[in-house]
């Protein structure tokens, strides 16, 4: 695996942590139009709040299996009850404000796909439902949020989520593949 990883240029904060050059090479950046991916990528992204993305790459598995396989309908249900035996889960993040966030965002989650039709539809209307793709020649250039993100961000506070600042909703629009952040040096640049 290391001599795969130092073959091809990557995105540098990919590193050699193969968890992370396995996500860097098959998921950060492909568009994603499931509304239960796309459910996964918002609990984790406010789970990530103030951590590193290695962290909770590291406990997908247990966010997969704490919160019912990412099942938005089914964690909209979550109750005080649920909610406190999941401060003793070791799999997650054992924070109150941030697994509260989830089943609040679940909740809204559950709105928007009434209201839209699908959490897919309204959330890739923000980028007129294809890719925004930039050209970053240096890792340094990428920014940490964009207008996009801050107009997503805001309308996603107004439906009653929490933890999706623009710099949050930023990392899950590259994440999602709203937005192609790979550098152009990188092998992904294109496949993307």
């Amino acid at each position: 695996m290391a001599k795969q990883i130092k073959s091809v240029n990557r995105c540098i904060w990919a590193g050699t942590d193969p968890l992370y050059v396995h996500y860097h090479d098959t998921e950060w950046g492909v568009p994603v139009h499931d509304d239960r991916k796309l459910f996964e990528f918002i609990l984790l992204e406010g789970a990530q709040a103030g951590l590193s993305w290695i962290t909770i790459l590291k406990r997908r598995e247990g966010y997969r299996k704490a919160f019912a396989q990412f099942n938005p309908e089914k964690v909209a249900r979550f109750d005080k009850k649920k909610k406190t035996s999941l401060l003793q889960d070791t799999g997650i993040i054992r924070n109150r404000l941030k697994i509260e966030s989830a089943v609040k965002n679940a909740q809204a989650f559950l709105e928007i796909q009434e209201e839209f039709g699908s959490f897919d539809k309204y959330q890739w209307n923000f980028v007129d439902g294809k890719p925004i793709r930039n050209r970053w020649d240096g890792h340094g250039k990428i920014p940490a949020k964009t207008q996009v993100s801050d107009a997503l961000s805001k309308d996603l506070k107004k439906r009653g989520f929490n933890f999706v600042g623009s710099t949050i909703i930023y990392a899950h629009m590259q994440a999602v593949g709203m937005v192609n952040d790979h550098l152009v040096t990188c092998f992904r640049y294109k496949q993307v």
